[in-house]
């Protein structure tokens, strides 16, 4: 596939050097890791919402000027080849968008923290613009939404600038056992700005690298168990999975009624934050987001308190430990700053259903995939009205479509029936009662916790489109499959490869989570710009 045409890129590149920017932290690395030849600084490098707002309100910077700088940036050293390749499209309107909100604060209006603040959206959710919603699928190409989703419609009423869209596993990761994270047909590889060669992990792939690699102020990815989590640890970055209602799933392309949400990536939590309560809201259109008035917050900012884990408890999940004893290290590391900043550690502490779900959670996934996929193209402009209809032009499209992996997963949900099924409706009760009551709410409540901790998952493996993924750990599914909020922050870093620590706890409990999250990361400091190094090359 040829790459694609940026014309707004391409008008802004001067042709400086790919990949020169930030210098590696050389604690972290192994001495024959390859550097590739650095060139010019980034202006903007890791500049937080705040620092963006007080350079717009000093007059150092225009939103448009910011915006402008993002995406020369993007041309430099995403969208050129061997490039990370995380940007899949660029909104042809963003630069007037940015004026527009220069006027409104030449007049006086500042909508809030986001005010002309540039953005950039997982390609799974819809944006009522020029720009298309493909989920990274060939079969979708064409498919301009007639209306934003609701937490874009939020996100801009908050005065942010869209300034584009990520690339994605295809279908959210759920077309093949076999996949490569972060590879679409539509967008191809992503790679992770830390080392080239190596997987940036999946499904918002494009999201994490985007906001680690300074391509954007802040990203939104999506997960139905570890797309926001795995990416955010595998790029250095911070990454709020929401309690499934915070945040409105319609206008998504969707895998699971019961486990989807969108949610926050960015370099801190403060910037998280942020956009976590900007997009927090409810929706008629999605029920799940009901509860979210009496139990959401419009500002977690609030929550942000550098003693938060003074006096909290916090159980330690052990079971997710000893994948990997470089994690472990790390994950020790952090154990002793959670302590000195006043943790009391539980240690261990077991979710006991775990283990015992069976395959009730993939076929719950399933069902609802097929179900929530058919609703959805049955309206989008598309050019497949169902999915059947998307297995098909994946086969008469074989090479391009299907040119390293199959699409067994959508075949396995194409044969399912409707979610009325008795087999569904035995397994979903299954998985709630035992991921939630029995799974995470019964450890909270056994030792008194605030929280559980884990290793979020493990060092970024290779890429390998012939045999797909390699994961080394993880702990995103006890809180993927209740529906409960999740934090992963930067903990620290294994041969130059960051890797992040995972809080998660019951409903609604984003800002007990925010502030341990926050005291954390102000007490470790352990987010380092990417060095994009071409490879760990171990000789």
């Amino acid at each position: 596939m040829k790459r694609r045409n940026f014309v707004q890129i391409a008008a802004l590149s001067s042709g400086i050097p790919l990949f020169g920017f930030n210098s590696f932290n050389k604690d972290h690395a192994h001495k024959s890791i390859h550097k590739v030849p650095q060139g010019p600084a980034f202006e903007l490098d890791e500049k937080s919402v705040a620092d963006l707002q007080s350079a717009m309100k000093s007059g150092q910077y225009t939103s448009r000027s910011i915006c402008e700088l993002y995406l020369k940036r993007i041309g430099e050293i995403d969208q050129t080849e061997g490039g990370i390749n995380a940007v899949i499209e660029i909104n042809p309107d963003a630069l007037s968008i940015a004026d527009a909100s220069d006027k409104e604060r030449e007049a006086g209006t500042i909508r809030g923290p986001l005010h002309g603040i540039p953005i950039m959206v997982k390609d799974n959710i819809n944006t009522g613009d020029k720009m298309m919603t493909t989920a990274g699928a060939l079969a979708l190409v064409g498919n301009i939404a007639n209306k934003d989703a609701f937490i874009i419609k939020k996100m801009r009423e908050a005065g942010a600038v869209l300034l584009g869209k990520t690339n994605l596993s295809e279908w959210a990761n759920f077309r093949s056992t076999r996949s490569s994270s972060g590879w679409s047909g539509r967008g191809r590889q992503t790679r992770n700005p830390n080392s080239l060669d190596r997987s940036p992990c999946g499904s918002s792939a494009g999201s994490g690298a985007a906001v680690s690699s300074n391509l954007c102020a802040i990203t939104i990815g999506t997960e139905t168990n570890g797309s926001i989590v795995c990416p955010s640890s595998a790029n250095g970055i911070v990454g709020i999975k929401p309690t499934v209602g915070l945040w409105s799933r319609s206008g998504i392309i969707p895998i699971s009624e019961t486990q989807d949400t969108a949610g926050p990536m960015a370099r801190t939590v403060t910037d998280a934050a942020v956009l976590l309560g900007a997009l927090s809201g409810t929706d008629i259109d999605d029920k799940r987001t009901k509860s979210s008035d009496s139990k959401g917050h419009s500002d977690y900012t609030q929550f942000l308190k550098k003693d938060g884990l003074k006096g909290k408890r916090i159980g330690i999940l052990r079971s997710s430990f000893g994948f990997h004893e470089k994690v472990d290290k790390v994950m020790e590391s952090a154990l002793s700053i959670l302590k000195k900043e006043g943790a009391i550690l539980i240690d261990p502490v077991e979710i006991k259903t775990e283990g015992k779900y069976g395959n009730s959670g993939f076929q719950v996934l399933l069902y609802e995939f097929k179900d929530g996929v058919n609703k959805y193209l049955k309206s989008a402009n598309a050019n497949v009205k169902s999915l059947a209809e998307v297995i098909k032009f994946n086969k008469n499209n074989h090479e391009e479509s299907m040119a390293y992996f199959e699409q067994e997963i959508l075949e396995m949900a194409e044969k399912k029936g409707d979610l009325t099924t008795k087999e569904y409706t035995k397994a979903l009760e299954k998985i709630l009662s035992l991921s939630r009551k029995k799974g995470i709410d019964a450890t909270l409540e056994e030792h008194n916790l605030g929280a559980i901790i884990a290793p979020t998952g493990g060092p970024a493996w290779p890429i390998d489109l012939i045999n797909g993924d390699h994961f080394g750990g993880g702990s995103s599914s006890p809180a993927a499959r209740a529906g409960y909020p999740n934090i992963t922050v930067p903990a620290g870093y294994v041969f130059g490869l960051p890797v992040g620590i995972s809080m998660f706890s019951t409903a609604f409990k984003e800002p007990e989570l925010i502030s341990m999250a926050y005291a954390f990361e102000q007490a470790s400091k352990h987010r380092i710009a990417p060095a994009m190094v071409s490879s760990l090359n171990f000789e």
